[in-house]
């Protein structure tokens, strides 16, 4: 059996698998492999062999898009794209809190606003009615500098564009991986499962992130303030070293994902080694 995944120490039982598909490059997580394969994660045998094989990510063409076109028509690097997974929404006083950050903030934002059903639904975020969710007169007061998208948004094809120059996620690993791909430095805003495990790899580990204070006793609320804060360390980074140094360290994470999947690199390589061992047997 190969395990596929990043969370896979609990699959380590004593008949776990033969091999480990791990979605990440050797690069962006060498202490982590370092532990598995020195069997820090397992106890009385070695560890299975890892084979880090990412990014792998699925990028499409360019595609005609409203968010897209709109993102034609602004500056380069000056749009903070706020989305959230399939999974992720917020109620109305984080909403409203949302708004008052971004607004102050005084940047250009594209926002994929998503909200939770009415209760007795089956629990998975639905479109947003604009004029209810946001604070009265928020549209209007920025309609020359943002866009509030309330659905789906083509996250893979708005990331690349040229116009956005931060992204704040909830820290999805698809999503983080994408980001890197396209050397966008992130506001991590982990909503649940293993995101506040990503959040601290992307900010303490990788560096490519500015914190974003959430406050876990009141369900991962965060404050307008310390948006607008996070917001303004990543876009006026002539003002903050931290920000400098997240959209530096997120053009190295994008040289290090290409040339780890580029041939001769050591995706490729693990890769080779996966179909080569798969042919031995020996997994």
């Amino acid at each position: 059996m190969v395990a596929v995944g990043r969370d896979v120490t609990r699959d380590l039982s004593a008949s776990g698998p033969k091999g480990i598909l791990v979605n990440t490059a050797q690069e962006l997580e060498p202490q982590i492999f370092k532990a598995i394969t020195d069997s820090l994660c397992v106890e009385d045998r070695p560890a299975p062999p890892v084979y880090p094989i990412g990014p792998v990510i699925k990028v499409k063409g360019a595609i005609k898009h409203d968010c897209t076109e709109w993102l034609d028509a602004q500056p380069p690097s000056s749009v903070v794209f706020l989305c959230f997974g399939s999974l992720g929404c917020f109620d109305a006083a984080q909403v409203k809190e949302m708004a008052v950050g971004l607004e102050r903030s005084r940047h250009r934002f594209l926002w994929a606003l998503r909200v939770p059903p009415k209760p007795g639904k089956f629990p998975t975020p639905v479109d947003a009615d604009l004029e209810t969710a946001l604070p009265e007169g928020f549209l209007e007061r920025t309609k020359e500098r943002g866009l509030v998208w309330p659905t789906w948004a083509p996250q893979t094809e708005i990331l690349p564009h040229k116009a956005v120059g931060v992204f704040v996620t909830h820290t999805g690993w698809n999503s983080s991986l994408e980001s890197l791909w396209f050397r966008v430095p992130m506001i991590p805003w982990p909503l649940y499962a293993e995101r506040h495990l990503n959040t601290f790899q992307l900010v303490r580990e990788m560096g490519v992130a500015v914190e974003l204070k959430v406050d876990r006793k009141r369900g991962g609320f965060v404050e307008a303030a310390e948006l607008e804060r996070a917001v303004r360390c990543l876009m006026e980074e002539v003002n903050s070293e931290e920000g400098k140094k997240a959209r530096e360290k997120a053009k190295e994470m994008q040289v290090a994902c290409k040339k780890a999947v580029d041939r001769g690199g050591s995706s490729y390589g693990f890769l080779q080694k996966l179909v080569e061992d798969i042919g031995k047997r020996s997994i």
